[in-house]
């Protein structure tokens, strides 16, 4: 159902303990992170009865970072493995399918250099434990947006409406089905069911969830996450300025100053094309930071080739087709980019540094500046790329979490591969036990048959 590796489906094994488990890693561009979840072995078939139990984050950057290193790939997971099978009962260990998905940062690696050797070496590491490991791959960035559409939706119940004692598999055209945002670090995708719009099968996704088909939309745009958007405006801003080795950068707040080698440009797919007034040396630039909310939307606009899509309403940028934006939306974002009064406005970059420490006073000072900017590209993105305006801005919804469950791809990715969505809606009702329902029937018919027999030789004596 839906895209999917196909090599790797499997059929959970079922056994006297309560419950089953699963696990998979998110490789991101930017960090590693584990997923254990559970679910009740009655229930497989059923929607909205897996739980997150363990939530781990690998110490250190993405995979992707251990291109030159490979062995530590594999070694970076051990610890969240460990931590993994303290949760996991050691009777069910060895049943336990696990994955790995690689995001955008190893999609860029393949622009640099083969990455096959650190999916070998996760590989290697994944199966020296007692898991069924089901193999490491890299995701495309539509299969990415597509499992994190089923994931919201699983969670939120948008496939089901529960009923006296049952679960009715609703009608697409009958569900509140949610669309998904993902803002990473390296890409960006969206996903949604649009309405009546026929869109060819490059931009389309199909699903069969309980029964009924699934048509939805979804885009990545690879080098738009948030970290490699604020490389490409560094690298913008700093050939503007050429030969200077001070330049201002307006997204940054007053007072804050970064040092960047220009080399560290090469070192990605986004920003490594060469350019006249750029040299390819070791020498830094400082980026003093101004503090300017107009010049920092202004250059980060630069940025989207909105012209290629002329005056098609159905655009975004880039020439990318999108139908027209449909329902309710939830982006895997903490921090909406907003005013208090949660209307969305530039106010992105503060006149003074301190003003960061009122928007997130908890944050480690360090990376508030950062988060000042990306509230300019997230408005940008939003507002003028994918045309959320005033009206459906109110239709978007910031959150990581479904209860106690991310709201990532990992989850969809796990269901896909165990079929645990399946393609026809399970005839039984949730809460029976075929084996014991199929015994109870059995049962009363031996003892009519039975009865029957008895009634029948009392009338012949």
């Amino acid at each position: 159902m839906g895209p999917g590796p196909g090599c790797c489906s499997s059929t959970l094994i079922m056994s006297s303990f309560p419950f089953q488990y699963g696990m998979v890693f998110d490789a991101g561009s930017s960090h590693t992170s584990l997923f254990v979840y559970e679910w009740d072995s009655d229930k497989e078939n059923d929607t909205g009865v897996v739980s997150q139990t363990l939530s781990c984050d690998v110490q250190g950057q993405g995979i992707s970072s251990y291109a030159s290193n490979p062995p530590e790939a594999g070694n970076s997971l051990r610890e969240c493995l460990d931590k993994a099978l303290q949760v996991v009962p050691a009777e069910k260990q060895r049943d336990v399918p696990a994955y790995l998905g690689a995001t955008a940062g190893m999609r860029l690696l393949r622009y640099s250099q083969p990455p096959l050797q650190v999916l070998a070496e996760v590989a290697k590491t994944m199966q020296e434990y007692p898991v069924a490991f089901k193999g490491a791959r890299i995701l495309t960035g539509e299969e990415e947006g597509a499992y994190g559409w089923i994931t919201i939706n699983y969670l939120l119940d948008s496939f089901t409406k529960v009923g006296e004692g049952a679960h009715a598999w609703l009608r697409p055209e009958a569900a509140n089905i949610f669309g998904a945002l993902d803002l990473g670090g390296a890409s960006t995708q969206i996903s949604f069911m649009p309405e009546g719009s026929a869109m060819s099968q490059n931009e389309a996704s199909e699903f069969t969830l309980y029964g009924y088909s699934y048509n939805i939309y979804t885009h990545s745009y690879l080098c738009y996450g948030q970290n490699e958007m604020l490389k490409r405006l560094a690298k913008e801003l700093i050939v503007e300025s050429f030969p200077s080795t001070r330049v201002h950068h307006p997204c940054y707040p007053k007072g804050y100053n970064e040092t960047v080698s220009l080399s560290s440009f090469h070192a990605s797919p986004c920003t490594e094309g060469s350019h006249p007034r750029l040299p390819l040396g070791d020498s830094s630039v400082t980026l003093e930071g101004r503090g300017n909310a107009s010049g920092c939307l202004a250059a980060l606009r630069k940025l989207f080739n909105f012209s290629a899509c002329g005056q098609s309403q159905d655009c975004t940028f880039d020439g990318v087709y999108q139908p027209p934006l449909r329902g309710q939306f939830i982006v895997r974002q903490t921090r909406p980019p907003t005013s208090s009064e949660g209307r969305p406005r530039g106010w992105g970059v503060p006149a003074a540094p301190w003003h960061c420490h009122l928007l997130y006073p908890k944050e480690n000072p360090k990376r508030l500046p950062k988060y000042c900017a990306n509230a300019n590209y997230i408005l940008t993105l939003l507002l003028d790329a994918y045309k959320f305006n005033e009206t459906s801005w109110n239709n978007i919804f910031f959150q990581m979490k479904v209860g106690s469950s991310d709201v990532g791809w990992t989850l969809g990715y796990m269901l896909n591969l165990t079929n645990m969505v399946p393609a026809e809606a399970p005839a039984r009702v949730k809460g029976h036990r075929p084996s014991l329902w199929a015994a109870a029937v059995i049962f009363i018919i031996l003892t009519l048959v039975l009865g029957l027999a008895a009634l029948l030789l009392l009338l012949w004596v």
